[in-house]
C-alpha cells in the first residue's frame, strides 16, 4: 500500500499546533484537568475518558518492556497510565506547549514505567519501533485517505496493534463540519472530519498484514469518536 502523504497532510498538522498551542491551549489543559468546565465540555471531558479507558482495556494488562507510541498525547492522561503498568512510552504532539503540560503532569514514581516526550510530527520515523501505537482522536481533523495513509507508515514501524479513533459520520458531526465551512478561514479552528465507518474499513483492506479488530462508538454529549483496532497477523 502506499504510504506517502500529500502535502494537505502536513498543512493540517501544521494549522493543529498553531491551533493547539496558542487558541485552543488553556481551553485543552482545563479540559485535560479537574477544573470546572461549562455542560457541554463536562460532557467532552467525560467521552474522552470513557474513550481513554477503552482503548487502554484493548492493550495487554503487563505492559513491561512494551514499547508504545501515543500519537497526539495532548496532555498525556494515556501515556501515563501505560506507563504505570510498565510500559515504555513515547508520548508525542504537535502541539510543545501541551506537551511540556504533560511533562509537568507526570507523576515523579510510575512504577517501571518510563515516559519520553517529544513535540513534532507522530510519523516521524525517527522515533523508531512500537509493540502498540494508539493515535486518540489525533487522526480526526484529516482527511480519510491522509488518515489511512498516516496508519500505513505508522503500521511500517508496529508489531503488535495499532489503536485508533475517527470522528464517525453522524447527523450532528456533518452540520458542524458543514457549518464550520461557512466561517471566514482566519475564524475557524482545525475541522474535525467526519467520516464513514465503511469508507474507513474499505481504505483499510489494503494495509497488508493487517487485520481490523474491535471497534466501539462512544457517544456524550457534544463528543462521538469511534475506535477501531487494527491488529498485526502472519
Amino acid at each position: 500500500m502506499a504510504t506517502r502523504l500529500p502535502s494537505r497532510y502536513d498543512e493540517q498538522r501544521e494549522a493543529l499546533a498553531t491551533y493547539f498551542d496558542s487558541t485552543a491551549r488553556q481551553a485543552w489543559i482545563d479540559l485535560t484537568s479537574d477544573a470546572k468546565v461549562s455542560g457541554i465540555r463536562a460532557t467532552v471531558r467525560a467521552g474522552r475518558e470513557e474513550m481513554r479507558r477503552t482503548l487502554l482495556s484493548w492493550l495487554p494488562d503487563d505492559l513491561r518492556r512494551t514499547r508504545i507510541l501515543d500519537a497526539g498525547c495532548g496532555t498525556g492522561a494515556l501515556a501515563i497510565q501505560a506507563a504505570c503498568r510498565g510500559a515504555e512510552v513515547t508520548g508525542i504532539d504537535v502541539a510543545a506547549s501541551l506537551v511540556e503540560v504533560a511533562r509537568q503532569r507526570t507523576p515523579s514514581f510510575i512504577g517501571h514505567g518510563r515516559i519520553h516526550w517529544r513535540s513534532g510530527d507522530m510519523l516521524d520515523p525517527a522515533l523508531g519501533t512500537f509493540a502498540h501505537v494508539v493515535a486518540m482522536d489525533s487522526l480526526i481533523h484529516y482527511q480519510p485517505e491522509d488518515l489511512v495513509a498516516a496508519l500505513a507508515e505508522l503500521a511500517e514501524r508496529t508489531t503488535r496493534s495499532i489503536l485508533f479513533t475517527f470522528a464517525p459520520r453522524t447527523r450532528l458531526l456533518q452540520t458542524m463540519y458543514t457549518i464550520g465551512k461557512v466561517f471566514p478561514k482566519s475564524d475557524r479552528s482545525p475541522a474535525i472530519v467526519p467520516t464513514a465507518e465503511s469508507e474507513i474499513r474499505k481504505r483499510l483492506v489494503a494495509l497488508e498484514g493487517w487485520s481490523i479488530g474491535r471497534t466501539r462508538r462512544i457517544t456524550s454529549g457534544f463528543y462521538t469518536s469511534q475506535a477501531l483496532e487494527l491488529v498485526r497477523h502472519g
